[in-house]
């Protein structure tokens, strides 16, 4: 009686125990184990939420954050709440069979309770534009839109490759971009930014810094000299930084030159479909004289 009481246990348990038919290997290199490839997604990174749009895949995406305003649909579905730090209630009535995130916005102690409740997290990062074509080509697989994945970087990488045949053979003025003034921060060494600026001929005056938004002094990027100052405009209809402060430093040759830009923020800090669009934002910023 109780070898068939142990057995009938064990059978409740393989019952009760997700079968595993799809492994996943996320960028961080971790496996997500899956039933099947997933039909429910939550994104808690907007530029993820912009790409499953782009590659036709918005019908298995049934959650976003309120950071997810890109296209007007993103803000139709339903919000889990903060980047950072989202509502796991929320989530967990949503049903996902996978939630994507990234380790650069999202709360360690989220990805951890999310694995409590059994959710799989499949963790996505980009921080050079080669990572940017491998997230398409991994949403591609995950949403069964491998074609759609590869017209998506065919595109892409035209118009980048359009850019840098424009700006390639000109003179790479010294560039400091704003990502926010007081205090002030600005791209590092591990910012997609820095690679985008390189690529629309510019160089960096703050590209070598360690990380990838760290802070900067003010004197520090004085003494640097920029030639051209991008000031970068946050949140879908937002106005541009003040140009004030930077207007009074009429010693810097960009000042001098009247070569302080606003910038579009969206487009350059995201790594979704738009990101080409910051690239030829930032080419016609840093060299106008190519693109009459």
């Amino acid at each position: 009686m109780a070898r068939l009481v142990c057995f009938a246990l064990s059978a409740l348990l393989l019952v009760a125990e997700p079968v595993s038919a799809v492994t996943l290997t996320d960028m961080q290199g971790r496996h997500v184990a899956l039933t099947a490839l997933p039909r429910r997604i939550v994104s808690l990174v907007p530029s993820v939420t912009e790409l499953l749009f782009a590659l036709g895949a918005d019908d298995r995406l049934i959650g976003v954050t309120d950071y997810c305003d890109f296209p007007s649909a993103a803000r139709r579905k339903p919000s889990v709440g903060g980047m950072v730090a989202p509502n796991l209630e929320v989530i967990v009535a949503l049903r996902p069979d996978l939630v994507v995130a990234t380790d650069a916005g999202t709360r360690r102690e989220t990805f951890e309770q999310l694995s409590r409740l059994n959710i799989p997290v499949y963790l996505v990062h980009a921080e050079r534009m080669a990572q940017v074509m491998d997230v398409i080509s991994r949403l591609g697989e995950i949403t069964e839109r491998q074609a759609e994945a590869g017209a998506l970087k065919a595109r892409m990488t035209g118009r980048i490759e359009a850019v840098v045949k424009a700006v390639g053979a000109r003179p790479r003025p010294r560039v400091l971009y704003v990502l926010w003034p007081e205090p002030l921060i600005v791209p590092g060494n591990e910012a997609i930014v820095t690679e985008l600026i390189s690529l629309a001929g510019g160089d960096s005056i703050t590209g070598r810094e360690p990380h990838d938004y760290p802070r900067f002094s003010l004197e520090a990027a004085v003494a640097r000299a920029p030639e051209v100052i991008l000031l970068a405009r946050h949140g879908t209809g937002s106005g541009p930084i003040p140009r004030d402060r930077w207007d009074a430093l009429t010693s810097l040759p960009a000042v001098k030159a009247g070569r302080v830009y606003a910038v579009d923020g969206n487009l350059v800090h995201r790594y979704g479909p738009r990101v080409v669009e910051g690239l030829e934002e930032l080419a016609r910023r840093i060299h106008p004289e190519a693109f009459q």
